[in-house]
């Protein structure tokens, strides 16, 4: 396991480099499409591959609960269970603390779950969770952390922090697996002194990787900005750095002018199955009527499979008539979309005109309203909260 810089943009912190794995060479920037449940909404591994991705993650405490962590490691591990031959990273079940606050307890000593899905109480320590995760058998594991709400006083937030501290440190003390990296995530909200502090800490501990988790659930983007500016700053240069949770394009963009070099999110796969799709001019809405009769591809340029067999109106037809296909065929084209934007920026860094690119991208791509967006992620966490409520 190996991270190496190839290349940097003298006037932004962006960067390009080579990440290496057990299971093959990840070239950062890099995207990694989230399938929680051992696969990514609608697609086989292989069409998965073929879009260009390199690498894609699992959750473990889904996993955990369907189909159970011994059924995977009886199967082969994770890799062979879900027949993927790439790098593989398995999320914690650190996020759950936040998105199923509801539904769980916190203590020092872990994590009291209720099951989202037959309300079953389970029991998950920092220890438990690498256990887990060295069972699935992922190339990277994440240590078990607090995210808390952005709505959350800064003394809350702190003491969040200090017990995110305490399981890095039994994280680390539990890791038997050589074969896999472990990323310390930093977290402290939107308290600039709690997020320095966080990141002072988890690199004198020495992970192999760093994540910046607790943003993008809520906070207006100019606060993630900022946290993620100031982060990145204290954090080793010759190790990953990972922006978890962020998936829109103009988001991916700003977060390689800072620096970083892996991003996570289940947007691109999410907005797919509401209709919505990504072009270099911003998200649009196939189901709206002026679709409806056009014979052009979703996205002129695009070379998805999507984009290169059917016509923007034969997407609208089922969308509207809620045709399985809809699904398949709108994922496509927004994970093939991310990926070309992450292979087009490392291009641009290699060769030097990072910053012409960041220009042009951003010149004539419009952004979602950021009213909108705020509006539809508290939509997302209280449907969320109703769906699992028990």
């Amino acid at each position: 396991m190996s991270f190496e810089v190839t290349e940097s943009c003298p006037s932004t912190g962006a960067r390009a480099g080579m990440l290496t794995t057990p299971h093959g060479v990840v070239p950062t920037p890099a995207f990694i499409p989230v399938g929680s449940q051992a696969t990514v909404k609608s697609l086989t591994p292989q069409e998965i591959s073929a879009l260009g991705t390199k690498i894609v993650m699992g959750n473990t405490y889904h996993l955990y609960l369907r189909p159970g962590i011994a059924i995977i490691q009886k199967l082969g591990g994770l890799h062979r269970f879900m027949s993927w031959t790439g790098p593989l990273l398995t999320d914690s079940g650190g996020y759950q603390v936040f998105s199923l606050a509801h539904l769980r307890q916190v203590s020092d000593e872990g994590v009291l779950f209720r099951s989202h899905i037959d309300g079953s109480e389970h029991f998950i320590t920092p220890e438990l969770s690498i256990q887990f995760q060295e069972a699935l058998g992922a190339d990277i594991i994440m240590a078990f952390d607090e995210c808390p709400p952005y709505t959350d006083d800064r003394n809350t937030v702190q003491e969040a922090v200090a017990r995110t501290h305490r399981w890095a440190e039994r994280c680390r003390s539990s890791k038997q697996r050589i074969d896999q990296a472990l990323y310390g995530i930093v977290q402290g909200g939107a308290f600039m002194e709690l997020r320095r502090h966080s990141a002072s800490f988890l690199t004198d501990l020495g992970f192999d990787g760093y994540a910046i988790g607790g943003l993008s659930i809520g906070e207006p983007k100019e606060v993630t900005k900022a946290m993620v500016e100031e982060t990145v700053a204290l954090l080793p240069g010759d190790k990953p750095r990972y922006l978890m949770g962020i998936g829109s394009p103009e988001d991916i963009i700003g977060g390689v002018s800072l620096g970083i070099d892996i991003f996570d999110s289940a947007l691109p796969t999410r907005i797919a199955r509401n209709g919505g799709f990504f072009t270099r001019y911003g998200r649009k809405i196939i189901r709206n009527a002026h679709f409806r009769d056009r014979e052009g591809p979703l996205d002129e340029g695009c070379d998805c499979d999507t984009c290169r067999n059917f016509s923007a109106a034969y997407l609208h037809h089922l969308f509207r008539c809620e045709e399985l296909l809809a699904y398949r065929l709108a994922t496509i084209h927004n994970l093939r979309f991310v990926m070309r934007l992450m292979e087009e920026m490392r291009r641009s860094i290699l060769d030097g005109s990072f910053p012409s690119f960041k220009e042009s991208f951003l010149d004539s791509y419009q952004p979602t309203d950021e009213a909108v967006r705020l509006s539809q992620r508290q939509k997302g966490m209280k449907w969320q909260e109703t769906k699992f409520n028990y």
